[in-house]
């Protein structure tokens, strides 16, 4: 397999994040993983969780994600629940699905998280039970499909041990309602999206 890979690691070895294009990558929704951000608990473990996030995924809730993680004192593990997530994404207007609670939607339903069981392949995670094949872990799946069974437009994945606080951080810069800057717009999202002119 070739891959082309760009490391970043933070000054403590204890988090780092890759760009990576493989020849066979891993696939969210039909999507290159574009991104991993991972973290351990000391210099010489393996990673105790790894985010990934498939091309596209807007840039700032990324950026984010990054910030939290490089503001963490301890990276590998996270004392929050799955709540942080629902409050981070309710206060900006997103409504859970009555059906699937574990699911929620921004208002037009184009874009949504989920607390889930995780897809097998390619999700890596320190939980011991990441290692068996019959263990149900779950974790968190964000994606964005501007029009329903037209593909997703990007999609991320965070691994079961993926402290809660980090991706409310993701999850509130993904459902803010602040401006951001453009120079063109994802394909199929243009009349899905407010557009302001810059001046």
């Amino acid at each position: 397999m070739v891959r082309s890979t760009v490391v970043y690691v933070a000054p403590d070895a204890l988090r780092w994040a890759q760009w990576v294009l493989a020849d066979e990558p891993i696939l969210l929704g039909d999507l290159p993983v574009a991104w991993t951000v991972s973290a351990r608990a000391g210099e010489a473990g393996l990673a105790e969780w790894t985010a990934y996030f498939s091309t596209g995924v807007p840039p700032e809730a990324v950026a984010d994600f990054l910030v939290a993680l490089e503001c963490r004192p301890d990276p590998a593990y996270g004392f929050a629940g799955p709540q942080v997530v629902f409050d981070a994404l309710a206060g900006h207007g997103w409504v859970r699905d009555i059906d699937t609670p574990a699911v929620i939607s921004d208002p037009r339903l184009t874009a949504g998280m989920a607390l889930n069981v995780l897809p097998e392949d390619g999700i890596q995670d320190g939980d011991p039970l990441a290692l068996d094949p019959g263990a149900d872990l779950t974790g968190w799946q964000a994606w964005c499909e501007p029009r329903i069974g037209a593909g997703f437009l990007w999609a991320a994945v965070f691994s079961a041990s993926t402290p809660h606080d980090l991706v409310a951080a993701f999850a509130s810069s993904l459902a803010s309602p602040d401006p951001v800057l453009r120079h063109t717009l994802p394909q199929g999202s243009e009349d899905q999206l407010f557009v302001r002119p810059t001046v």
